[in-house]
């Protein structure tokens, strides 16, 4: 199973970046998938995450209203779309997928190597 997380770079507060991660090796339509991040000085933490089926989403306060997750199933492949991003949003970004569950606290089976944002202010 491979997850291949992509999309960061280097951006202006106020502006965008989409995240991807790529999966392969499992049954795609099967799997929840999550992202959470990790910034310099501090615990990994959950963004958002998305189920198998109905593709109901979950967010992190922080950033519900300007962060969606998608997930596209012909391409094995979940989204991060970011908007109006901030300062604090700067972080290593990483994508998870579990078979049964979807939480901010669940033990992810899969995880992928991070992707670089920094929000510049």
């Amino acid at each position: 199973v491979q997850l291949q997380a992509c999309g960061g770079g280097l951006v202006q507060t106020g502006g965008s970046l989409r995240l991807s991660c790529a999966a392969s090796g499992l049954t795609f339509s099967r799997y929840s998938l999550a992202w959470f991040r990790r910034s310099p000085g501090k615990e990994r933490e959950f963004v958002a995450s998305i189920t198998s089926s109905v593709s109901r989403s979950y967010y992190v306060d922080s950033v519900r209203g300007r962060f969606t997750i998608s997930r596209d199933y012909a391409k094995n492949t979940a989204y991060l779309q970011m908007d109006s991003l901030k300062p604090e949003d700067t972080a290593v970004y990483y994508c998870a997928a579990d078979r049964f569950r979807v939480g901010a606290n669940t033990p992810y089976d899969y995880w992928g190597q991070g992707t670089l944002v920094t929000v510049s202010s």
